[in-house]
């Protein structure tokens, strides 16, 4: 029997709820217990005084029971005869928009309910916008609480027309509207005397036949999740089909390094198949003994999906803490985690179209087209913590581009230097003394014959990034910038100081990622703020306080300090000159000079 996922989405208090509720009980989908359970409940806790409250159904949640709202995504499975269903319960507030995404991201369809007597809302918007942009193509508007305006027709045609000239522009395939009352069960599984005037799909007759489009169809396309090699006598690639028929004899390339084989066999706990569809998890093994690995894609030779590193995407962001463009976070695409950085801001629950890198290339196709090739989740890099979901629109960066072959490469300069380069990473508040190490650690060095430059924080914003401001975007962008001159100068051969307040660690950690894992040298200037404030050589904590510099760090910026720096910095303790000789014996030591 066919599955049906959908949703129930729109604006707070809309009865999402409630109507799922009606729906399990009105298709006399509720066990004895179950139903008992709604009665106790609806008496203790409910909001319709003592009458069968159905939103208790699936509102589960003490908290969402007090304030009777949906908080998180409840999921029910339920069936009829027709077809089995699985519905996904979502929150209306717009604080929890990042909770419709989740249920919204596995959907065939939508029922977007909203409240007759208030209209269309802008989360009603916003969440038509996000079931858009998530692919679902199907759509029913269940215009709700018509009861409270005596089920008026032309309170109902007013509604369905706002809202279907709103979704004219969203590429929905249908888009159904029924008259409905949930808390009455009016037009929920069955036609109501109390609008005679509507003779179209109840909500349930439109669930059980609504089409969506399988994912047989199209190209095969293989998710290699795992390299199954029990002993020496059998290689094989377990994951998941993702798109179309896998069949034994099919002429596959193995992206992304685009290598071609045959599939000899498809193998399963319960023997070999001839052809697996699209869900199956299977293990293939192919004819030649060709390189995969996690994250890889098979997919048909005569018609494989591009790849590409460079993309432009929707984005939808889920965390407090705002979208900072140029900041290093990592994409998890299929079953692989890359490195990836956006160009532009976005704030909690915002949507936006952006340029996306990922810091390798990846087999991709458009979200309209494949959903799990063309979806990605975005984490912090610090914690791991799910920060954000993008959709792909389509690749911006021609997958020709390759690095050139030089003849003078870095070895070679090394080799002329007589040294091996380095960042040396001097991090701190601002008055902490910083370039006033790194000049006398690069004064050092000069004198003992090393090839050194110096990226000192203030010099550097006089040219190269006299563009920046002092928000927490301008600062990533200004060491996003930085990390990569040194990055260049690194292979140049050079000893690079670079002297920047750097106050956050994901961009230090961004820096350290472009060079080499012994190339890298963190100095932790340790200064108190007060003893920097008492400093103040520049004037600018005096400033600060005044309130004439904005988000300056220590004041109201913050400062994350190293977690493991390669050398600690006591300037409580230590002289200019006795800190640099510290930071001179460390890079003897690390064997740079």
């Amino acid at each position: 029997m066919e599955l049906l996922r959908f949703i129930t989405c729109g604006s707070v208090d809309d009865g999402k709820s409630t109507l799922i509720g009606r729906l399990l009980y009105e298709s006399k989908l509720l066990y004895a217990d179950h139903l008992a359970a709604l009665e106790a409940d609806s008496r203790r806790v409910g909001t319709r005084g003592g009458e069968l409250d159905f939103a208790l159904l699936v509102d589960g949640l003490a908290a969402e029971r007090e304030q009777g709202i949906t908080i998180d995504v409840a999921y029910r499975f339920f069936a009829t005869e027709a077809r089995r269903f699985i519905v996904a319960d979502t929150p209306g507030h717009e604080q929890y928009t990042r909770n419709m995404v989740t249920g919204a991201s596995t959907a065939d369809a939508a029922v977007i309910l909203l409240d007759a007597s208030k209209g269309v809302l802008s989360q009603t918007r916003r969440h038509a916008r996000i079931a858009s942009l998530l692919g679902i193509r199907h759509v029913a508007l269940a215009v709700n609480k018509l009861d409270l305006l005596s089920y008026s027709r032309e309170a109902f045609e007013k509604v369905c027309f706002e809202f279907t000239e709103f979704a004219a522009d969203l590429g929905f395939a249908e888009i159904t509207c029924v008259p409905m009352s949930a808390t009455e069960g009016v037009n929920v599984v069955g036609h109501s005397e109390l609008t005679p005037w509507y003779d179209g799909k109840t909500l349930l007759q439109w669930l059980e036949s609504v089409v969506v489009t399988p994912e047989e169809n199209g190209p095969s396309r293989f998710l290699v999740q795992w390299v199954n090699r029990p002993d020496a006598t059998f290689r094989g690639f377990s994951g998941r089909v993702l798109r179309g028929t896998l069949r034994q004899g099919d002429e596959v390339r193995v992206l992304p390094g685009d290598r071609a084989s045959t599939v000899e066999r498809i193998v399963t706990m319960d023997g070999d198949l001839t052809e697996a569809f699209a869900g199956s998890s299977v293990t293939v093994v192919l004819a030649d003994d060709v390189d995969a690995s996690r994250g890889d894609v098979l997919a048909s030779a005569a018609d494989p999906p591009r790849v590409a590193d460079t993309f432009q995407a929707h984005l939808v962001w889920l965390n407090e803490a705002g979208l900072l463009p140029g900041r290093q976070y990592l994409a998890k695409i299929g079953a692989r985690t890359l490195g990836f950085t956006a160009t532009k801001a976005l704030q909690l629950n915002e949507i936006g179209v952006d340029s996306v890198h990922f810091d390798a290339p990846v087999p991709f196709e458009s979200y309209r087209t494949n959903r799990d090739l063309g979806s990605f989740v975005v984490l912090d890099r610090l914690t791991n913590a799910t920060v954000g979901a993008g959709m792909i629109d389509f690749a911006l960066r021609s997958p020709n581009l390759r690095w050139q072959t030089l003849t003078v490469d870095k070895q070679a300069r090394i080799e002329r230097n007589g040294h091996r380069p380095c960042v040396v990473w001097l991090t701190g508040l601002s008055g902490a003394g910083k370039s006033t190490i790194a000049d006398l650690v690069e004064k050092a060095l000069h004198a003992d014959g090393r090839h050194t430059f110096l990226l000192d924080g203030d010099n550097v914003r006089h040219g190269l990034n006299s563009d920046l401001g002092f928000s927490d975007a301008d600062r990533v962008e200004n060491i996003r910038r930085i990390a990569e001159v040194a990055a260049l100068m690194v292979d140049a051969g050079l000893i690079v100081l670079v002297s920047f307040i750097s106050p956050f660690r994901a961009e230090r950690a961004l820096a350290r990622s472009l060079v080499a894992e012994n190339e890298f040298c963190e100095v932790f200037v340790d200064t108190p703020l007060e003893v920097a404030e008492q400093r103040d050589p520049k004037g600018l904590y005096a400033r600060a306080r005044r309130g004439e510099l904005a988000n300056f760090t220590g004041i109201d910026s913050p400062y994350e300090p190293p977690e493991n720096p390669e050398v600690r910095l006591d300037t409580t303790e230590l002289s200019p000159e006795q800190a640099a000789e510290v930071v001179v014996a460390r890079l003897r030591a690390l064997g740079i000079c």
